[in-house]
């Protein structure tokens, strides 16, 4: 058995006295795992670095053994992150996620593309935190947790959405939530592309997206908590809010 294709590095595990195994996210193959020989050298140091773009070719002798992968770095997001306490948190959040949240070998090519194009935006730390919380919306979405911003679920209207149902992830106006508001929680505006995005805005939507991510992702993984990467990178994220 063998296939090629490239693939995001999401960890670097120690494996015997010499070599590695790579769990990666594929296009074609979704999360996949294999055993890199020389992997732990210190030649191959550079190359395996979380968030590497790398070229792929993976052998097993069955398709359900991890098998053995070649790797050659077609480019690397290290220097995006080198100096900058956000952009290493935000790497560091979403390799955590999608090896806590992805079943292994199920492919998720939407959310593929997602995560490149967001991994490519490392150190650009004026817009990362917005266009990564579109990125945890989307990663909902995709594992059948998704938010449905479209209308109110009580009277329909499209205009006026202020609340999300945290049972349904639907969205509710205030006329429609009544003496029930209080138990809702808040819908910021850039969830809806409304408003100026700032980063008080991102935080509220980071808070919402946590709660579903929380409280309806992590139950259906068992007993596993979210990755602490997430909380570190919120609160990164928030003390720049808080910087005088």
């Amino acid at each position: 058995m063998e296939w090629r294709d490239t693939g995001i590095l999401l960890a670097v595990r120690p494996h015997g006295e010499s070599s590695a195994i790579l769990d990666v996210l594929t296009p074609e193959r979704g999360l996949h795992a294999g055993v890199v020989r020389g992997g732990a050298s210190r030649k191959m140091a550079p190359i395996l670095q979380p968030g590497a773009q790398l070229d792929l070719m993976w052998r097993a002798r069955l398709e359900e053994h991890i098998g053995s992968f070649t790797a050659e770095l077609m480019r690397s997001r290290s220097a995006q992150v080198l100096g900058s306490r956000l952009a290493l948190a935000g790497l560091n959040t979403v390799t955590a996620l999608l090896r806590y949240a992805l079943p292994e070998r199920e492919v998720h090519l939407p959310l593929y593309k997602r995560t490149e194009a967001l991994m490519d935006l490392l150190g650009q730390d004026d817009i990362w935190p917005l266009a990564y919380l579109k990125w945890e919306v989307a990663l909902l979405e995709e594992l059948g947790f998704g938010l449905d911003l479209s209308c109110c679920a009580v009277t329909g209207a499209t205009e006026g959405l202020a609340f999300v149902s945290p049972k349904t992830g639907r969205a509710v106006t205030a006329d429609g939530a009544g003496a029930w508001a209080s138990k809702l929680l808040e819908l910021p505006p850039v969830l809806l592309g409304e408003g100026d995005a700032d980063d008080l805005d991102v935080a509220a939507g980071l808070r919402l997206t946590g709660y579903f991510l929380a409280e309806h992702l992590a139950p259906e993984l068992g007993t596993k908590p979210l990755p602490d990467a997430r909380a570190r990178f919120v609160n990164v994220f928030e003390r720049r809010i808080t910087r005088p």
